[in-house]
């Protein structure tokens, strides 16, 4: 059974979710703030969060970056924040993905599922299939389906290889610009798209379309294997 926990101020919105949850076979936990949120993760140290951004005592983005000091617990961002830089904030944070309120519940247990898929993939796991290119992280290696080596510069490989390591997940320009480059390009996104660009032209089938290697307007970049 999986456990989690919701976090919430609104009581028609929990309850909602309290009882499709449970009907779902989940565990689930509650707590109102931030505060409480914290306290009940300790307590019961869930497999699967949902939280709101606006608590009324901490902000959800310090929830999450508090959260992430020791767990790798998929967390699902509800709220009625609508920006782009808020949503950013909280994909800096650790946040795994984020759905605007109003939502609909069949929407939210689909993004739950595919979180929680995400999540049980091996994050070492050495062979990753891009439609018919094999990327094998222990060897740092890429090839076609022919064998033949598909060769790519350093940069291109770190940026395929964070994107990898995350399937599915939602990557902040910010977040891959540090981890690529390093503190200090935080705000250097043409060279994100630049070499976004280059990885498509060698690794996707159709660069124009691309299927593998996905934008996400205005908050970063997506791999879906």
């Amino acid at each position: 059974m999986t456990r989690v926990l919701v976090v919430d101020d609104e009581p028609q919105i929990v309850r909602a979710l309290q009882i499709n949850l449970k009907a779902r076979g989940y565990e689930v936990h509650l707590a109102g703030t931030g505060t409480a949120a914290l306290k009940v993760a300790a307590q019961h140290p869930p497999e699967l969060v949902i939280l709101d951004l606006g608590l009324p005592d901490l902000d959800g983005v310090d929830v999450i970056r508090g959260l992430r000091g020791w767990t790798d617990a998929p967390i699902l961002v509800l709220s009625g924040r609508t920006d782009q830089t808020d949503k950013v904030e909280a994909l800096d944070a650790g946040a795994d993905d984020y759905v605007t309120k109003p939502f609909g519940i069949d929407e939210l247990l689909a993004r739950m599922r595919a979180v929680l898929r995400r999540s049980n993939l091996a994050q070492d796991q050495p062979m990753v299939t891009v439609g018919g290119i094999n990327v094998d992280l222990a060897a740092k290696r890429v090839t076609l389906e022919t064998g033949e080596d598909v060769r790519l510069t350093p940069t291109e490989w770190h940026l395929l290889e964070v994107l990898v390591r995350n399937p599915g997940k939602l990557m902040s320009q910010r977040q891959l610009l540090t981890e690529v480059w390093g503190p200090g390009y935080e705000t250097a996104s043409g060279n994100l798209r630049f070499y976004m660009g280059q990885l498509r032209r060698k690794l996707e089938s159709d660069p124009a379309r691309p299927k593998h290697l996905l934008t996400e307007p205005g908050m970063g970049y997506r791999f879906e294997p």
